[in-house]
């Protein structure tokens, strides 16, 4: 058994577990709703990214949140 990597800044294992409960325990009403909500959210952009370099535009995300 692999021993487990940690949690990152700000989560521990009752937020993750809240996470998990949460979306395990929608309907689908609700999680059409969340997604519709996401898409209309005018502070983001959805886009596809094509698999080869979507490790550069995670870094690049994270970078920018670090920031």
């Amino acid at each position: 058994m692999a021993e487990p990597q940690g949690y990152s800044k700000g989560w521990d294992e009752a937020k993750v577990r809240a996470v998990i409960d949460h979306y395990e325990n929608q309907t689908e009403d609700e999680q059409a709703a969340e997604i519709e909500a996401a898409l209309e959210d005018e502070r983001f952009t959805m886009m596809a990214v094509p698999l080869d370099i979507a490790d550069e535009v995670r870094a690049l995300i994270a970078r920018r949140q670090a920031a």
